[in-house]
């Protein structure tokens, strides 16, 4: 690991989380030589150990622990590092400890209301109805006299958390796909026993390389500094779960760009962003799913893999900079997370997917000329066991 000190008077970076998501960051803004420290409450989290960044250790990763942790950071640092965050709860607990955080870091974040707004689904699919984008229908269950609403949607359709950061507490499943009205309602009705929002949204057919997204770094001015999109080839949990790998979409990059743009234009939002949708096979339309705001995406990497650094664009344009010119490849990359890849392999018992056969596959773990991370991988996988049910769907 290398030293933290202000003895540089360049500005710094600061990565909170040091998973896939976080090393992706390191390693896209260190093409710009950028001087990053990577922040963890686990030393031993993968990205902690990246030639490319320097580790610091934080009592915790959202709340009051965070907010003192990234004070302490700044104050060793000096000068006003750049914020770079990789969960919803950490977007919700800078936002709403803006006035604290504001002086010592430069935070492109959109209001505390529009944050509040955007991370919950159910005020997500308000805005997107209010302003006329194309969007599942879907119904708010908050109690158990909500759930009449179950039949005013068509179906199949899917179950979610209003807020994402259920998933991770392990309350309830990130989405659960239901099959009619009444398997809906006993499924809701266990879960308003753990958490007091759900949302059901009607479920659009197609296949998992029919979910697009479009990530996205928007200015204070409302310019879009850098955009790229791409499609996912698996996910896991499949069809409903995290990106487990994803290609560049080159086909669909007009029309998704500028729905990504006009919707956070209207939402008035800044700094790092993306939108989720789906395409469905019989017409061709998309459908917008959900955003992710404040954060990098989960394969944030993917662009840069390609030639669209977004992080590194976000970073220059912050410091004044202008921006560098995009570098492609000469043919396609894949991005694969291996611990979601594999076990989506095992669930679809099947290796095909509609890639271009010229396509080049990299890991979000392994880099030659940065391997040490990879091997802190693979102790995380063996620590935890994976059980019979983290192969299956």
């Amino acid at each position: 690991m290398n030293r933290i000190g202000p003895g540089t008077q360049e500005t710094y970076a600061v990565v909170v989380g040091a998973d896939a998501c976080g090393l992706g960051l390191v390693r896209s803004l260190a093409k710009g030589r950028v001087p990053v420290v990577i922040v963890d409450s686990n030393k031993r989290r993968p990205g902690m150990h990246s030639r490319y960044a320097s580790a610091f250790v934080a009592s915790a990763m959202s709340g009051a622990g965070l907010v003192e942790g990234l004070l302490a950071l700044q104050a060793r640092l000096g000068g006003r590092p750049i914020l770079f965050l990789t969960t919803d709860q950490q977007v919700q607990t800078v936002s709403e400890h803006r006035e604290q955080l504001e002086s010592a870091f430069r935070i492109a974040l959109g209001s505390r209301n529009c944050v509040r707004a955007l991370l919950h689904k159910p005020s997500f699919q308000r805005i997107a109805e209010k302003f006329g984008f194309s969007i599942p229908r879907a119904v708010t269950i908050r109690s158990l006299g909500d759930l009449g609403g179950l039949r005013d949607i068509d179906y199949p359709a899917v179950i979610k958390p209003a807020m994402k950061e259920t998933c991770f507490s392990d309350l309830v499943p990130r989405a659960t796909r239901v099959s009619g009205p009444d398997q809906a309602d006993a499924i809701c009705r266990a879960a308003l026993r753990a958490i007091s929002d759900l949302i059901v949204q009607e479920w659009i057919e197609g296949a998992e390389s029919d979910i697009y997204f479009c990530l996205q770094y928007r200015a204070a001015n409302g310019s879009t500094v850098s955009s790229f999109t791409g499609r996912k080839l698996r996910c896991w949990p499949p069809l409903t779960g995290s990106t487990a790998s994803c290609i560049p979409a080159p086909e669909a990059a007009e029309t998704l760009q500028a729905l990504t743009t006009a919707f956070f234009e209207r939402a008035e939002f800044v700094g790092m962003c993306s939108m989720e949708f789906k395409r469905d096979p019989r017409t061709g339309a998309f459908s917008m799913i959900e955003p992710t705001v404040g954060r990098a995406d989960w394969q944030e990497e993917i662009a840069t893999l390609n030639g669209v650094n977004i992080p590194l664009a976000a970073f220059r344009h912050e410091c004044g900079l202008p921006p560098l010119p995009s570098e492609p490849p000469g043919v396609f990359l894949i991005w694969r997370d291996p611990a979601c890849y594999w076990r989506a392999i095992v669930a679809a018992r099947s290796f095909r997917n509609d890639a271009p056969v010229a396509a080049r596959v990299r890991s979000s773990c392994w880099q030659a000329d940065d391997p040490a991370p990879m091997l802190f991988f693979w102790w995380e996988w063996l620590g935890k066991g994976w059980r019979p049910s983290h192969w299956q769907t």
